[in-house]
């Protein structure tokens, strides 16, 4: 049976997916055993208030604590302080956030347990500068690794060097309580240490790692960070360090387990549907234009999956910064694909951060289909032009395809669902 309304059921599959990785849910099944002391939640991220309130609602013994999360994207706790800063630009307010964790995990005993609650977008939420380093050193690291096109694991190797509370360092100010890190993963390949750049989980990547990905990727980098990471000061711990070994590290969601999800409900409404992977990478406009040239093959020779299908995946695809236009990876992932589909009948697609939020704009991402590259051209509006800018999001919005579902608790990675039917 056909799809009457292709957006209402991609649509639909986004909020299964978002579902999947509820903090209700996932928490529930993963919470630790009690201390015999005090117990301290911690967490920084865009969906870490509403794992802070879903701790509160499941943990039944007393607690205190603060997590930081972006502004616009807080919810109220009872015990559980929550702080807001900069996203994906750190800021004074991010500054002051670190400090309080660092606070609130000094002085502990061996008989407290320490919670941590990462996700995504913890990272620019906790500036720290190390050394002699200053916020806009750390502000000026970001900015160049945003525009870089450099994946998440070599982001996280630089920014763990320049920082007091990244990898690791803030479970280390936690010893010897015992820490235990409830992680929603947004990385390709599910390597907890890097979500957040690892605040409570030390990883295995190095100065000299650093300085090797500084140089593969060009990084503009400030005279005085580079100072600092040659000189190798106070490294951040790795994982083998003693004071980690009672601690525990526990993924509660993924985007593994929302692609499921969301396959089966597809096929619950009669449409099969295939998962590309859930950890691809590289430049959003090429990974778009891979994605087209799949889907014009299934239109076309029914090649490699029959229509009628879902063509679905996830992951965290980069954009090299060329231009000055408005919008984030799924907007530039989309605006390629609709390009290379051109005049093709039969697909329908939405591309969006699972986050709700997608690069500078407040959609999370948007939807497109083989009309949308003639549609702007009828505004007098050419999109390869826009691709050439990065200014995705000025082409979605013009269309009125973007797709606004609001901050969404959870962030499980980019979601995209390519819909494909006979005509």
């Amino acid at each position: 049976m056909p799809i009457a309304d292709p957006r209402a059921f991609l649509e639909q599959l986004f909020d299964v997916a978002v579902a999947a990785a509820d903090p209700d849910k996932v928490l529930a099944a993963n919470l630790p055993e009690k201390p015999k002391g005090r117990t301290v939640v911690i967490g920084a991220g865009k969906g870490a208030a509403q794992m802070a309130r879903a701790f509160e609602r499941l943990w039944d013994g007393p607690l205190t604590g603060v997590i930081v999360t972006r502004y616009g994207y807080a919810v109220p706790c009872e015990r559980i302080e929550v702080l807001e800063a900069s996203h994906p630009v750190p800021d004074e307010n991010g500054l002051a956030a670190s400090a309080r964790l660092s606070e609130a995990v000094s002085g502990l005993t061996q008989d407290d347990l320490v919670v941590a609650l990462v996700c995504g977008g913890g990272s620019a939420l906790l500036p720290a500068p190390a050394g002699d380093l200053t916020l806009a050193d750390e502000i000026a690291v970001n900015r160049a690794l945003l525009a870089s096109g450099a994946p998440i694991s070599a982001m996280n190797a630089v920014r763990k060097q320049v920082s007091r509370i990244k990898g690791g360092r803030l479970a280390a100010l936690a010893h010897p309580a015992r820490v235990v890190s409830l992680v929603v993963s947004d990385i390709p390949g599910d390597n907890p240490a890097l979500v957040a750049s690892g605040p409570t989980i030390a990883e295995a990547t190095t100065r000299a790692d650093a300085l090797r990905l500084i140089e593969r990727y060009r990084l503009d980098l400030p005279e005085a960070v580079m100072r600092h990471i040659r000189d190798g000061k106070d490294e951040p711990p790795l994982p083998d360090d003693s004071r980690f070994a009672r601690n525990e590290v526990r993924l509660v969601a993924s985007a593994a387990v929302s692609l499921e999800a969301a396959a089966e409900a597809a096929r619950q409404a009669g449409i099969e549907a295939v998962i590309l992977s859930d950890a691809i990478e590289g430049e959003a406009s090429e990974v778009g234009r891979v994605h087209a040239a799949i889907s014009a093959e299934v239109v076309r020779r029914d090649r490699p999956f029959q229509k009628p299908v879902v063509i679905l995946s996830g992951g965290e695809t980069t954009v090299t910064i060329k231009g000055k236009g408005k919008g984030g990876r799924n907007g530039e992932f989309l605006l390629a694909f609709a390009c290379a589909i051109d005049g093709l009948a039969g697909i329908s697609a939405l591309a969006a951060d699972t986050d709700g939020i997608d690069g500078s704009e407040d959609n999370a991402g948007a939807f497109a289909d083989g009309t949308s590259v003639a549609r702007l051209a009828d505004q007098g509006k050419d999109a390869a032009d826009y691709l050439a800018r990065n200014d995705s999001w000025s082409v979605f919005d013009a269309l009125g395809d973007l797709f606004v579902p609001g901050p969404t608790g959870t962030n499980v990675n980019d979601f995209r669902a390519i819909l494909i039917q006979p005509v």
